[in-house]
């Protein structure tokens, strides 16, 4: 159902009585001055268009109740300031990701669940309007000559858009809601890991280990990512790496880089790889990259090998042995061509710990397994699990238990521990019966 007929349904045949969104938006262009509003911000400019559309309806609009007037004003700046049909779910805290497949078919998803919603665009030339805006905020455009597009919200939010002739189901919009910073007592309340691997892996964070995040889209990497990064002592300088800036750091010294894509005439491009060079000049005590995906995996991997220890950075990966060989692949994308072996060694002495995340059938995000790297040089990677969440069968109420079971530590990793004044936590002390 489209936008206006919406109005109509819900607030008493809006559109019969003479009130357009697209008519009064043009009304209000009209009558606003532009300059006065660069100096505000995105309150004060919504509070100066309600004003202003509010003394054009009381002058030239149809007679309203006062919910259907307040509703009124409210898409007329939708559409005027924000991103029209969408605005309510960016204003809803609840919803993590919105999906729109063309201008009838609006999905968002609330606690690991993807539902339909009953918004929907009036036309497809306002869908593309939408997408316009959002691709014009980063100077970039879409049409069928560049069919996709990525780019990001100032409020963070991540967007994709791809459109025909690529897409068959007519403009597809992908928003990904910047993420809340969770602590890691948050994230135990919530049931993502119990409270021995919090201290678990704050020890190893404090230890300065070198720690891979995995798992597959949507299962929390980064907002794990960002507790686990809560943990690092205050006074290092952390210089954090990622292609949409989503990490919200709360130390003092931090450096946060952001790539950036090729331009309109394709030039200009800034990679993952080129920043984490870069960063390895700028006398960091740790590096944080958000995700590796290609050749700079190996540069990270000889920056963990050369004096940045306590580094984190998030991969793809169906679970933490697939992690594995999957840094093994992306290390082999450089155009620096080394043997095997090397590559081997590489992730063997650089990789101390992998945590694996999952999203269970119910939306729950969690720890699934957390392993030890134990491989020295010249051997094949070897992971050993000291943690794995065991799930129980899967009752009526389609909601996921289970627990987590603990095993001991590597002697030679709780020895690290040790050495850097950490405890290790009883149920993974090594000889020990959890």
């Amino acid at each position: 159902m489209g936008l206006k007929r919406r109005l109509d349904a819900e607030d008493g045949d809006v559109r019969q009585a003479g009130a357009s969104v697209a008519m009064w938006r043009r009304r209000l262009l009209e009558d606003i001055n532009l300059d006065d509003l660069a100096g505000l911000d995105t309150a004060q400019r919504r509070a100066r268009l309600e004003k202003v559309i509010g003394h054009i309806l009381s002058r030239e609009g149809p007679v309203l109740s006062t919910r259907e007037r307040a509703m009124l004003i409210r898409r007329i700046v939708d559409e005027a300031l924000g991103l029209g049909v969408l605005e309510p779910l960016l204003d809803d805290p609840t919803v993590t990701e919105i999906m729109v497949n063309g201008p009838d078919s609006v999905y968002v998803e609330r606690g690991g669940r993807i539902t339909r919603t009953d918004l929907a665009f009036a036309s497809e030339a306002q869908l593309y309007q939408t997408i316009d805006r959002v691709v014009a905020q980063v100077n970039r455009r879409v049409d069928e000559s560049s069919p996709m597009v990525d780019a990001r919200l100032p409020s963070g939010e991540r967007v994709n858009v791809i459109v025909p002739p690529l897409s068959l189901v007519g403009p597809v919009l992908t928003i990904r809601r910047f993420p809340r910073a969770y602590r890691m007592d948050e994230l135990v309340a919530l049931g993502s890991l119990d409270a021995p691997t919090a201290d678990l892996l704050a020890a190893f964070v404090r230890a300065r280990f070198n720690i891979v995040i995995t798992g597959g889209t949507g299962t929390g990497k980064t907002t794990f990512l960002n507790a686990l990064s809560g943990l690092v002592p205050g006074g290092e300088r952390i210089i954090t790496i990622e292609d949409s800036a989503e990490l919200q750091l709360q130390q003092e010294h931090v450096v946060r880089l952001e790539s950036r894509p090729p331009n309109i005439e394709g030039e200009g491009s800034i990679s993952i790889r080129d920043l984490v060079r870069n960063a390895l000049r700028m006398r960091p005590d740790r590096v944080i990259v958000g995700e590796v995906r290609g050749a700079e995996t190996l540069d990270m991997l000889q920056a963990m090998n050369t004096g940045h220890d306590g580094s984190l950075v998030t991969v793809h990966a169906n679970s933490a042995e697939d992690a594995v060989h999957r840094l093994e692949t992306l290390a082999s994308m450089s155009e620096v061509k080394i043997p095997y072996e090397a590559v081997r060694d590489q992730i063997n002495n650089a990789v101390d710990a992998i945590v694996h995340l999952d999203r269970s059938a119910d939306g729950s995000r969690r720890i699934a397994e957390v392993a030890a790297v134990v491989s020295g040089r010249r051997e094949a990677i070897r992971a050993e699990s000291v943690l794995r969440f065991v799930r129980e069968p899967l009752g009526p109420d389609r909601v996921v238990r289970g627990r987590f079971e603990h095993r001991p530590l590597p002697v030679r990793l709780a020895d690290r521990l040790r050495h850097a004044g950490e405890a290790v936590p009883v149920p993974f002390l090594p000889g020990e019966t959890p």
